[in-house]
């Protein structure tokens, strides 16, 4: 008889995908409303494009430096959760017991086995706090490294995000040639882009597209027609 595997398919990177997707996200669109801005205002290739580094340079530090941080205040929240249930694991045991208890009564087991499965966990503390952790505050173990990981990939996709506005500009004397190609090139990425973390999330890909490139294009169109106006 042939065996059957139901295999369960699910998506493993998400933090990865999380931290490309806020580090893309800026980086299309901030140094693309920043150069667009500039090209209504100097006629000088060579100034948009430092500082459009110089942009990118800030950015991608400030959005990897907010990426460390959120992951360091996950790590000590957890941490801090920690103690603090170790401490009434050894100074009020039976308060304990009963908040387990409490939680095996929602799942809808007999009182007996509330009863056997409560006192064989509180013979092992450390499966007994990982178990309140969970199931009582909801809260998963960080990775140690997650702060760190998360600031590189923030940083590095704000760089690559930001490049892509900024490129057209390496090759172009006029700012709004640079401009027209910055424009054709970015909202591309930005359709795609949408497209791709829409779907990801669950979301539809084609509203989730045009709504992520229509934000990038206001912003743009929005900083150009200001410098034109403070210029003038």
């Amino acid at each position: 008889m042939a065996e059957h595997v139901h295999h369960e398919e699910h998506f493993y990177s998400s933090e990865i995908v999380t931290d490309i997707v806020i580090g893309m996200s800026d980086g299309l669109t901030v140094p693309f409303a920043l150069a667009a801005g500039l090209s209504g205002a100097v006629h000088d290739t060579h100034i948009i494009v430092i500082a459009g580094i110089a942009e990118i340079a800030a950015g991608s530090i400030a959005m990897g430096l907010g990426g460390y941080l959120a992951g360091r205040t996950e790590v000590d929240h957890y941490n801090a959760e920690q103690k603090r249930e170790e401490w009434e694991v050894d100074n009020l045991p039976e308060k304990e017991k009963e908040e387990v208890r409490l939680i095996f009564a929602e799942m809808g087991m007999s009182e007996e086995t509330q009863r056997q499965v409560v006192e064989e966990m509180a013979k092992d503390k450390a499966k007994w706090v990982d178990f309140m952790m969970r199931y009582e505050l909801g809260l998963e173990k960080p990775d140690p490294k997650r702060a760190r990981n998360s600031a590189m990939n923030i940083g590095l996709s704000y760089i690559v995000g930001g490049l892509v506005p900024l490129s057209p500009y390496f090759f172009t004397s006029q700012p709004i040639d640079g401009l027209k190609w910055s424009a054709a090139i970015t909202v591309l990425c930005l359709f795609f882009f949408g497209f791709f973390k829409a779907k990801v999330t669950g979301q539809n890909p084609l509203g989730g597209a045009i709504r992520v490139m229509l934000i990038g294009s206001v912003a743009a169109a929005a900083a150009f027609l200001i410098a034109r106006l403070f210029n003038h």
